[in-house]
């Protein structure tokens, strides 16, 4: 039994990724596989306190099961929620209409292209936009605002420009850290780079206006560690009225099931495994984003398959079921 507290089954791969990236007949396709091989999906279920709210991502009419009562009624429970913890930008003017998490953008854009919702509450068409984020999420962003209508597009990334090719630093194997230009960016739009944003300015009415930042430089800080400091006489500012944080995700989500199970963290913010893909809780298991933190959909797909296999040497004393990673294996960077 698979609980889902959206709309449909699939996770980001579904709601977050937009379908000119990723077309769900792909997804829809092993979906369907999996109901013929007789796994059930529970959606519009979250999983939590039910004495709780429905927690954002869910569906609106979503139930609230709670957690102790999946471990009290399954051999065995593997959580698989992602890290869908956003950061935020605390900076003067975060309050103001127009200013959006990316997730509360691309979920209701999703759930249009899926026919589960009529308009979306947050739209492009029209306004000038500013993209804070220089990742996969805001290339997604960059995509739906360019399908949306909207006037001009800039996105603003705080790390330098990559190169061009790969430094004598950044041999293979290692990820190759050059500049990436995705279909998103070849349909239009203004990149920035060595920018940080300062505040966002309001007209009378509580809406976005502008955005203020300045230009900063990637230094060496106290114990090494990487430092911003601003570029004297480089503020600018952005006239927008829409404003979309893609930023990354900083873990798993605190409430709900994190907490109602006392689940231990790691250093990072992700939920802990020991080798076996277990947490601190005899019987649940984790993988995925939930574990590694944000990550790649290969690297999800990976972990649930080894996660499966350690969850069939618990409940059966051995497993073929391949095994390919164990946990805390990550890419080399």
């Amino acid at each position: 039994v698979v609980y889902e507290r959206a709309e449909k089954p699939g996770g980001l791969l579904r709601f977050g990724i937009p379908e000119f990236k990723m077309e769900k007949r792909v997804l829809e396709r092993r979906l369907a596989q999996l109901e013929a091989e007789g796994v059930e999906f529970r959606c519009r279920t979250a999983v939590g306190r039910p004495d709780e709210t429905v927690p954002l991502g869910a569906a609106p009419d979503a139930a609230v099961v709670a957690a102790a009562e999946l471990v009290e009624a399954y051999d065995a429970v593997v959580l698989a929620g992602g890290a869908t913890l956003p950061r935020d930008l605390p900076v003067p003017g975060r309050e103001l209409d127009g200013v959006h998490r990316a997730m509360d953008y691309l979920k209701p854009a999703n759930l249009v292209q899926e026919g589960l919702l009529e308009a979306t509450p947050i739209t492009a068409e029209g306004k000038r936009v500013v993209i804070i984020g220089g990742g996969d999420t805001g290339a997604d962003c960059l995509g739906t605002v360019h399908r949306q209508g909207a006037l001009e597009v800039h996105q603003l990334e705080i790390m330098p420009r990559p190169p061009l090719e790969r430094e004598a630093d950044n041999p293979w194997p290692t990820w190759p850290l050059v500049l990436r230009t995705s279909a998103a960016h070849e349909e239009g739009g203004a990149r920035r780079y060595s920018v940080t944003t300062t505040s966002f300015v309001g007209d009378a009415d509580g809406k976005v206006r502008a955005l203020r930042g300045e230009e900063v430089e990637l230094t060496e800080g106290p114990g090494g560690r990487p430092e911003f400091r601003p570029v004297d006489g480089s503020v600018f500012e952005l006239p927008c009225e829409l404003v979309l944080l893609a930023m990354g995700f900083i873990g798993a989500e605190r409430d709900g099931v994190v907490t109602e199970l006392g689940l231990e963290l790691d250093p990072r913010g992700s939920v802990a495994a020991d080798a076996q893909w277990m947490t601190n809780v005899d019987g649940v298991f984790v993988c995925g984003d939930m574990t590694r933190g944000q990550s790649l959909i290969v690297w999800a797909i990976a972990e649930g398959r080894s996660a499966a296999a350690s969850v069939d040497r618990f409940l059966m004393g051995d497993s073929a079921l391949p095994a390919p990673l164990s946990p805390g294996r990550l890419a080399l960077r």
